[in-house]
């Protein structure tokens, strides 16, 4: 019984690892994107900054992947907004018990957009990061 808990303990581990991105894998995996970046964006980029101007894939490298994509149309032409989630863990404390009373706490995970990247015509036109909402 131990040893399947601390085998189950180490593939969630491993799995946790395995599929969390870096910059630097990021850039790896679109090469080609990074290499036609000027010097002054793959700076921005390994530095994980964002400017106006920066393509699509050069976010992607910088940030990773977003948490939503949406498309719209307007006055500009085709427009995409990329939205990146924050999240924490919401406490919530209450008394239980019919004999004696006692204080007791469940955790909620809560999640928010904390950035916004607006891209025209591919490239950054405007972005904005956004506070954690206060309860």
């Amino acid at each position: 019984m131990k040893y399947g808990l601390y085998l189950l303990l180490a593939g969630l581990l491993l799995t946790g690892c395995a599929t969390r991105t870096t910059i630097q894998s990021r850039k790896q995996e679109r090469a080609t994107a990074y290499a036609a970046l000027s010097p002054e964006f793959q700076k921005l980029v390994d530095d994980g900054q964002i400017r106006r101007g920066l393509s699509e894939d050069a976010v992607y490298i910088a940030w990773g992947k977003p948490a939503q994509i949406l498309h719209q149309e307007d006055a500009r032409g085709a427009v995409t907004t990329w939205l990146y989630e924050g999240g924490w863990m919401e406490e919530t404390r209450y008394w239980t018990g019919r004999r004696s009373a006692r204080l007791e706490h469940d955790y909620q995970p809560r999640t928010y957009v904390r950035a916004e990247i607006v891209f025209v015509k591919g490239a950054v036109e405007s972005w904005r990061s956004l506070p954690q909402p206060v309860y």
